[in-house]
């Protein structure tokens, strides 16, 4: 990969305006694509995002913005997505460019809940990109640490460790460390997962639950995350890994983290309805939880899932929590 290739984001929440700011570190210039003209207009006359991570600063001459995809995406070599996957696909169907021959990158922290694919997986059925084009950003990483320049760190997982090492290189500065993986569909699932598992935390931190269950959801989620992935796409993966864990421990516990903010709410009584429209910011975990069930269920020899299941007939068959986790307490060891 070469240090010359253009990269654009795509979308304008707290994700991608963390991505842009590491991209801003190591490149003279940045696309950035954003559906809202009243986003990109503030931020050309005031330097910063005005919904989101409004404390990073940016000089306007690194940054090429446009509220047109097509144009965005004519512009980059390296395409960086972070929509939100509920949303992504609606954006895609405004493609008309040919980006059979770019690089496709995936900050979206969930599923296509259309089809049921990975992120990657849609990108190489519909647009034909080539699997060694296609990498994922996991972490453990939290938008607001970046703004706020907190030692950071990110995996990139790509087929080919070139390509990984040079987008690696695009992210990493004084405090973001950056390593490559080859097991991309392992960690697009891991990153998925992770907001279901910060979802089931934060519920039970609204019923009440101490540090000592926590940390037996999180021993046991870990274990449910391995067996899931192993499933699904079975390789030689070490799932302690920050990629794995790392993320997840972050995503769980963080107060920074909007997934266990909503599962919090459920927990406290809040119908997901009425948590979805206090927050301003959209929990992945929502739609990963019904992804994750659909995609189990398909499976002939099903997964033991306890975790994510409680989660579903929390979120998607409104049973009560508290009942729900009481019975999920004795399934897990």
């Amino acid at each position: 990969m070469s240090s010359k290739q253009k990269y654009a984001v795509f979308g304008a929440g707290s994700w991608a305006t963390a991505i842009v700011k590491m991209l801003c570190e190591n490149l003279d210039e940045v696309g950035w694509y954003m559906r809202s003209v009243y986003t990109k207009e503030h931020i050309l006359k005031e330097q910063h995002n005005p919904s989101y991570l409004s404390s990073v600063e940016f000089k306007t001459e690194q940054l090429k913005l446009s509220n047109d995809i097509n144009e965005m995406a004519n512009y980059a070599d390296v395409l960086i997505f972070v929509i939100p996957s509920a949303f992504i696909h609606a954006e895609l169907e405004k493609l008309t460019t040919d980006i059979s021959d770019k690089i496709i990158v995936s900050a979206v922290k969930g599923i296509m809940p259309e089809s049921g694919l990975l992120v990657g997986e849609h990108f190489h059925d519909i647009y034909k990109i080539p699997f060694k084009n296609i990498a994922v950003i996991a972490g453990p990483c939290h938008a607001e640490e970046v703004a706020l320049e907190r030692l950071s760190y990110l995996t990139i997982s790509c087929a080919d460790p070139i390509t990984a090492q040079g987008i690696a290189n695009a992210l990493s500065s004084d405090y973001i460390k950056t390593k490559t993986s080859d097991d991309i569909i392992g960690v697009e699932y891991a990153v998925m997962m992770k907001n279901i598992y910060a979802i089931a935390a934060g519920i039970a931190h609204g019923l009440g639950y101490g540090d000592n269950f926590q940390s037996v959801l999180m021993s046991n989620a870990i274990r449910e995350m391995k067996r899931f992935i192993k499933k699904m796409h079975k390789m030689k993966r070490n799932i302690n890994n920050s990629a794995y864990l790392g993320d997840l421990l972050v995503t769980g516990y963080s107060t920074f983290s909007r997934n266990r903010m909503f599962g919090n709410m459920i927990g406290k009584g809040y119908t997901v309805k009425s948590a979805q429209m206090e927050m301003n910011m959209v929990a992945e975990g929502y739609y990963a939880t019904k992804s994750a069930h659909e995609l189990n269920k398909k499976n002939k020899k099903k997964t033991r899932l306890p975790i994510i299941n409680a989660v579903y007939e929390i979120l998607y068959e409104n049973k009560n929590p508290k009942k729900v986790f009481k019975k999920l307490t004795d399934k897990l060891d």
